[in-house]
């Protein structure tokens, strides 16, 4: 077939946008503007019913995956963590305004409750600064190594948006996968424009964290960042997806948070299971255990692994 006659072949039909364009549904009749007129996919009210739903699911893996393939993306390192835990600076004045409200009535419990919780995330900001020197390691290494690995967040505040802005910092592209929360969330300003994309479904969103994932790495976190890593590491032991390095950022605040060698002795998991997990403490640790988690030494690609999901 030559050039021409592809072209020729490819016009012969109108594209569903076009389409669109043409239907007029304010031209005065009632035939026009029954919802049953109504393109299907031009009909929101259609495509929002609960029969729909696969066909929703369908569109939100659909979507992202369409994206990051025609910017020839196939390997990210993701980074998950508290959108609660912030900068120094920010942290600091949240802890001098739990402080100030304490003062002004020191006899309400629930004002010193919040004034122990601001210094604990005080003492967390560190986290920060490692959230956003590991972006800029990534970013810059993989760019000056010619890897093709891109920083993937959760899309939010906090270490969320200190792994983007570290991606930034350096003048690199990095991705949020932001999701529809009863509470405004709004996608931090650090995500690379055309790498911002939007959920509805949890489970569309984990599946792509994973789908190009060769390293993840979890800092502390709340529920969230705990659905998301036992996901990953439930399929990792299941053998649903390859082994990946997965890093926990922080050794002390997840050995009291969970209780890993406990699993093992009462035989909920193996210890095999327990070396699934590693601990790092500075960016250049985590960096460390992801080059040598993907069999990468001095520069050298000596394992290509690729996550299927």
């Amino acid at each position: 077939m030559t050039k021409k006659t592809k072209i020729l072949n490819e016009s012969l039909f109108p594209s569903a946008k076009e389409d669109a364009a043409h239907v007029s549904y304010n031209d005065g009749i009632a035939q026009t503007q029954s919802p049953s007129y109504r393109l299907a996919y031009d009909d929101v009210d259609f495509m929002m019913r609960d029969e729909l739903r696969p066909v929703r699911l369908q569109l939100e893996l659909l979507k992202p995956e369409l994206a990051q393939s025609e910017l020839g993306i196939k390997s990210t390192v993701v980074i998950f963590g508290s959108a609660r835990i912030h900068g120094d600076d920010e942290a600091q004045q949240d802890l001098i305004n739990a402080e100030n409200a304490w003062n002004e009535r020191p006899d309400e419990l629930s004002l010193a409750n919040d004034l122990a919780i601001a210094r604990r995330i005080s003492m967390k900001s560190h986290y920060y600064d490692e959230a956003r020197k590991l972006g800029a390691i990534i970013t810059s290494e993989a760019k000056k190594r010619k890897y093709p690995w891109i920083v993937v967040t959760g899309g939010g505040p906090g270490i969320m948006e200190a792994a983007n802005r570290g991606a930034a910092d350096v003048g690199g592209k990095s991705m949020g996968l932001n999701i529809v929360l009863p509470h405004e969330q709004r996608p931090n300003p650090y995500i690379t424009p055309e790498l911002c994309f939007q959920f509805h479904y949890f489970a569309i969103r984990k599946m792509h964290f994973l789908m190009r994932a060769i390293a993840l790495v979890a800092f502390p976190g709340g529920f969230g960042t705990m659905d998301e890593l036992f996901e990953a590491l439930t399929l990792i032991q299941t053998k649903k997806v390859k082994r990946i390095p997965v890093i926990l950022f922080g050794q002390l605040y997840w050995e009291k948070i969970i209780n890993f060698d406990a699993l093992v002795e009462e035989g909920a998991i193996t210890a095999c299971d327990r070396e699934l997990i590693q601990y790092a403490e500075t960016a250049e640790q985590a960096w460390q255990m992801i080059l040598k988690g993907n069999g990468i030494i001095n520069g050298n690609h000596s394992i290509n692994k690729k996550v299927t999901v």
